[in-house]
């Protein structure tokens, strides 16, 4: 299937787009799941569109949703939360793993969570953001890993780079956008469980630019939980 090539009824959203509107990375969203009230019928239409994750809303007004990727489903993730709580414009988004808040601000849409819903990565700090952004692919090693480095340590800005590796399941790329391949080499565009993640072992708020310019902005709560932000666009209509 090629690039936003989706049948009827699937919005595909860009989300944590940068400053002048550009990247983010592509989101299928089902506005009815119904149409696929299965396991298998899911996971054989976000294979079927590539991208990282596809949302299938089971209720528009109470926010139940659930997010796939081209493999497995997923209790938590960053960016299919941010496009979901746009599109439906709602305050709280509901999963099997508790309730995420979300609220509009300006530009941005941001979600509340917790960082350990996210799946475990390897956080890898480079000496500097030229060298993250000279990476041609992930380093060896197995299972999700984000790289990043300081652009401007006073400010809270990072640069940030997202890969799998060899040992993520089969289906499970966590690419970028359509196209995901079984195998797990694509590098993931925007990646907000990540920036969370980050954020928390920082312990600050942060301003991410990652892969080709997406920008994901982070604030954690004394009560653990953390709030990711980024600007979403509509690429394509249902």
């Amino acid at each position: 299937m090629n690039d936003f090539d989706v049948p009827d009824g699937i919005d595909v959203l860009r989300v944590f787009c940068g400053p002048d509107g550009s990247n983010g990375n592509p989101l299928g969203v089902v506005r009815d799941g119904r149409r696929y009230p299965d396991n298998d019928s899911r996971q054989a239409l976000a294979r079927k569109l590539g991208f990282s994750e596809t949302v299938f809303v089971d209720d528009p007004e109470r926010g139940t949703v659930d997010i796939r990727t081209p493999g497995l489903r997923l209790p938590f993730a960053g960016h299919p939360l941010v496009g979901a709580a746009w599109l439906l414009d709602l305050e709280i988004l509901e999963l099997p793993i508790g309730d995420v808040t979300a609220r509009q601000d300006g530009e941005f849409t941001w979600i509340t969570g917790r960082p350990e819903w996210a799946p475990p990565r390897t956080l890898e700090q480079y000496a500097s953001a030229a060298e993250v952004e000279a990476l041609t692919g992930p380093p060896p090693g197995e299972g999700r890993l984000y790289v990043w480095a300081w652009e401007d340590e006073a400010a809270g800005r990072v640069r940030a780079r997202s890969f799998p590796r060899s040992s993520e399941e089969p289906g499970d790329s966590r690419s970028g956008g359509a196209g995901a391949h079984a195998g797990g080499t694509d590098e993931d565009e925007a990646t907000g469980a990540a920036a969370m993640q980050l954020s928390a072992e920082l312990g600050r708020a942060l301003n991410i630019t990652q892969g080709r310019g997406s920008q994901i902005l982070t604030a954690p709560a004394p009560d653990g939980t953390m709030e990711v932000g980024g600007r979403v666009l509509l690429a394509v209509a249902s």
